[in-house]
């Protein structure tokens, strides 16, 4: 697998919202006091003041029971939702404030998504849905091509990218979604219980996908309620009735 490319803006481009501040460029994404209480009534709080810095380079899961907390995590995470209270930095840029269209466009640019059900369109092939994949990102149509072959290759299919995603097993599934977060060529790969629908020995193979995509640089979140596969990232952090903790590690003497 080729090293995971890194994203770089080119000279003199105009970002379309305020460009992330050098200081803390090592962070990627970051919760200051971040929480979200849906209205009511009554008021649900479903995430409480949140606190959590990701810097470059991490894989971090997140685990807890059913009702914890996590999907609204992981929807602030990914400007999918926006906190009620306190600061959400992606790369240096607070995005709680920014206007619909800009944090879409931000969303799509530096964040990769994997999901539990893969969410491919049965009618297109391996190639043309990881094509999709980056036409919300702006990516013109002979580049998209291009890197979807490429991530096809990088994930291991690169024999399969003519196959229907009826062809394809679950394993090679979760692969092709893979691929197709990787081909926006994201800072951030957010990871939602994405091998809940494999059997143990898939979800080792996509696992096993996952710590070398880390390994050669990628920075991934990864929620999931499963503590061997929580077992797998660097850092864990684990939600609870909307509280995030992280538990020191233990240094041996």
């Amino acid at each position: 697998m080729r090293p995971f490319p890194r994203r770089n803006r080119p000279t003199g481009a105009a970002p379309s919202v305020a460009a992330p501040t050098t200081a803390g460029a090592e962070t990627v994404l970051e919760f200051r006091g971040v929480g979200r209480t849906y209205p009511g009534p009554p008021p649900v709080t479903a995430l409480r003041a949140a606190t959590l810095s990701v810097r470059r380079g991490d894989f971090v899961t997140v685990s807890g029971p059913s009702g914890s907390g996590k999907s609204t995590f992981l929807n602030i995470a990914g400007l999918l939702d926006t906190p009620t209270e306190g600061s959400c930095l992606l790369d240096g840029i607070d995005v709680g404030g920014l206007a619909d269209a800009d944090r879409t466009a931000v969303r799509g640019r530096r964040i990769g998504f994997v999901f539990q059900s893969f969410h491919l369109l049965p009618h297109r092939t391996a190639q043309e849905n990881v094509e999709l994949g980056m036409v919300y990102a702006g990516v013109p149509g002979r580049e998209r091509a291009e890197r979807a072959s490429a991530a096809l290759r990088d994930v291991g299919l690169g024999h399969r990218c003519a196959a229907l995603p009826s062809r394809l097993s679950g394993g090679e599934r979760q692969r092709v979604a893979i691929a197709r977060a990787l081909a926006v060529r994201p800072t951030l790969l957010l990871c939602d219980e994405p091998t809940g629908n494999l059997d143990s020995a898939t979800a080792d193979t996509v696992l096993t996908l996952l710590d070398e995509l880390n390994d050669q640089g990628m920075t991934l979140v990864m929620i999931t309620h499963d503590q061997a596969v929580a077992a797998r990232g660097s850092r864990r952090v684990t939600i609870r009735d909307g509280a995030l903790n992280e538990p020191t590690p233990v240094v041996a003497r």
